[in-house]
């Protein structure tokens, strides 16, 4: 159980670096909660939308 835990948290941690390095999230600009929330909201989709598509590729 503590491998699998590890390796999870590692994943989830691995995910925020990328979006903070390659999205712009270590940083918001945008003022009030929910502005916040569409800032991430994009962030996270261009993410998925790079990954969906690189997997796409290797096919």
């Amino acid at each position: 159980m503590y491998h699998k835990l590890r390796n999870f948290r590692a994943g989830i941690e691995a995910g925020i670096s990328c979006l903070k390095r390659a999205y712009g999230l270590s940083r918001c600009i945008w003022k009030g909660l929910e502005h916040l929330k569409s800032y991430v909201w994009s962030a996270v989709v261009a993410h998925n939308l790079a990954v969906f598509s690189r997997l796409l590729a290797a096919r």
